[in-house]
């Protein structure tokens, strides 16, 4: 039984009958935005081509397709009336293939779909190559050229796909750092894989092979299974092979276990991320039903990335307090400026003294997260002491924490009375080194009771609380059409990793960029996590990894 996902069949007609004519055309026109987006130029395709207007409509604006049979420009309105796209396909034969201009993608007016293509991918991917690399060119005269064609082929790619802005200070590059082919919107797939890849206890389970396809198999008859797909990553990520991972079979087995996610619509990265652990917790629960004394799930997806929230909910009349325990896997933070208060002198909100909207940092959001915080007058509290509903005051700390803690930044906000959306923009400062202690339980009760011991909380000392930064999910660009990037820390140097392309970049750039996610490891397991990375200048089928010219 084949589980890979069905192809376009009116693209494989259109590549038996053309071939990769209009691939080759469209390459010339792809140019990549200073925020990793890759599209079709507009200037340089109306200089040698049309204007860039529905041939039908004459309308400048929308969205707009290139048909790769005639290069003629229609516009494409799925959702309303305005599907000239469509119409062009049924006025003329095998004209189904089209390029979507905003995005470099293929896509079909029948099926009215993304579709994806390894021919397409490497020849968009050639033509990125040949703009970043057009600007060193024209310096580099005594220097042996390098000569870009339009067929050039993936083993070829691979050595541009490691590029750095900067000369080469070394010959390689950690072992497990490998670009994933964006198949088609799926950069916030891609971005959340490369930080799984390199977590440092969840890459330890899938690499001494805890999770065995084989065994998978043999106890359950379901054919698709995404920590056997996650499994396969992992394995194609540490081969040493440096060519772009298409990770297709990941993305179908997600689709089937989350069909209200399939399409080759762009997906929100902190969604998926969810969704991944939910599956994989689904699946290893089924098969192991382990279970610690105390309830807690032993799958990887727990082990890692599962924490414990405790929220305090008290009467503001009598003082009572209702305490409940929630377990999460991330925790989401508001984004908001640093802001100053005045002491707390009644048990409830402190007073804001003075806001500094230039700044907003990490530590701000978390000591946010944990400030006592006054209910709305629909969302009182039932005093079991008052026997009767009264005005309360909740406050949130962390209870227990994860060996991994991600961080989930709110940048896009949601109004129901408005009936619209938005992203925040704002730059949030955030620490390599993370101190969690102030923002635990312990800490937290201590400050509103005062320092009493309180046993039922735990040896606070037992528990590690310093936490080192190892990856960065940003998203750049606008709310419909934004871009994700992940930025690696390894070793204590920074990588970014954007779909394909893999490049060294400065700390700068990283504190520079619009957190979405961040990932942090118990400080322990981070450095020796960075042990057991090492340098892969040699593939193991003996294809050396090498500088290219103009580059060393």
């Amino acid at each position: 039984m084949s589980m890979n996902p069905e192809p376009c069949k009116h693209l494989a007609n259109y590549k038996v009958k053309y071939g990769l004519s209009g691939f080759n055309m469209i390459q010339k026109y792809v140019k990549t935005t200073p925020y990793g987006k890759t599209m079709i130029d507009k200037s340089k395709f109306e200089n040698e081509i049309s204007l860039v207007c529905c041939s039908v409509c004459k309308v400048s604006e929308g969205r707009f397709l290139i048909c790769l049979l005639c290069s003629s420009v229609c516009c494409c309105d799925v959702s309303g009336e305005s599907n000239h796209a469509l119409l062009h396909s049924k006025s003329e034969s095998g004209h189904e293939i089209v390029v979507d201009m905003e995005r470099a993608e293929l896509y079909c007016c029948v099926c009215c779909d993304q579709v994806y293509d390894p021919d397409f991918d490497s020849v968009v991917m050639c033509g990125h190559v040949k703009e970043v690399s057009g600007g060193e060119k024209r310096g580099l005269s005594k220097r042996k050229r390098l000569n870009f064609c339009v067929d050039l082929d993936l083993k070829t790619a691979k050595r541009l796909v490691f590029r750095r802005d900067q000369r080469w200070s070394k010959s390689c590059y950690p072992l497990g750092l490998r670009g994933l082919n964006n198949l088609g919107n799926t950069c916030f797939m891609n971005s959340v894989l490369q930080a799984m890849l390199h977590a440092p206890p969840f890459r330890n389970y899938f690499l001494s092979d805890r999770h065995s396809k084989e065994n998978c198999h043999k106890r359950s008859t379901d054919p698709l299974c995404l920590p056997c797909d996650m499994d396969v990553i992992f394995s194609a990520a540490f081969s040493g092979d440096r060519t772009p991972y298409s990770p297709a079979q990941f993305l179908y087995s997600w689709w089937q276990h989350s069909e209200n996610l399939a399409s080759y619509e762009q997906q929100d990265a902190h969604e998926f991320f969810i969704s991944m652990l939910d599956r994989i917790h689904e699946k290893e629960r089924k098969q192991t039903m382990d279970l610690k004394d105390n309830g807690d799930c032993l799958c990887i997806a727990h082990k890692v990335f599962s924490g414990l929230l405790r929220s305090d909910v008290t009467c503001t009349s009598c003082g009572f307090t209702s305490t409940t325990y929630d377990p999460c896997m991330d925790i989401s933070l508001d984004l908001i400026a640093n802001t100053l208060y005045a002491k707390d002198t009644g048990g409830g909100k402190p007073s804001k003294l003075k806001v500094n909207e230039g700044v907003a940092t990490l530590v701000a959001c978390l000591d946010l997260f944990t400030r006592p915080e006054k209910l709305g007058s629909d969302q009182k509290l039932f005093c079991q002491n008052c026997q009767e509903k009264h005005d309360a005051v909740k406050q949130m700390s962390v209870r227990k924490l994860p060996l991994v803690l991600c961080l989930h930044i709110k940048r896009f906000e949601h109004s129901l009375t408005r009936k619209m959306s938005r992203k925040i923009d704002r730059h949030l400062q955030f620490p390599f080194s993370l101190e969690m202690k102030p923002f635990l339980s312990p800490s937290i009760v201590r400050k509103r009771f005062g320092n009493r011991i309180f046993t039922s909380e735990g040896d606070e000392s037992e528990i590690s609380t310093e936490y080192e930064i190892f990856a960065v999910v940003t998203h750049s660009g606008m709310l419909e059409s934004g871009h994700y990037v992940t930025y690696l820390r390894l070793k204590n140097q920074w990588y970014k990793c954007d779909d394909a392309w893999v490049t060294e970049v400065d700390d700068e750039v990283v504190r520079a960029s619009q957190c979405y996610l961040i990932y942090y490891v118990q400080k322990g397991l981070y450095f020796k996590g960075t042990e057991d990375l090492s340098c892969q200048p040699m593939s193991p089928r003996g294809d050396a990894f090498v500088p290219i010219a103009g580059c060393c």
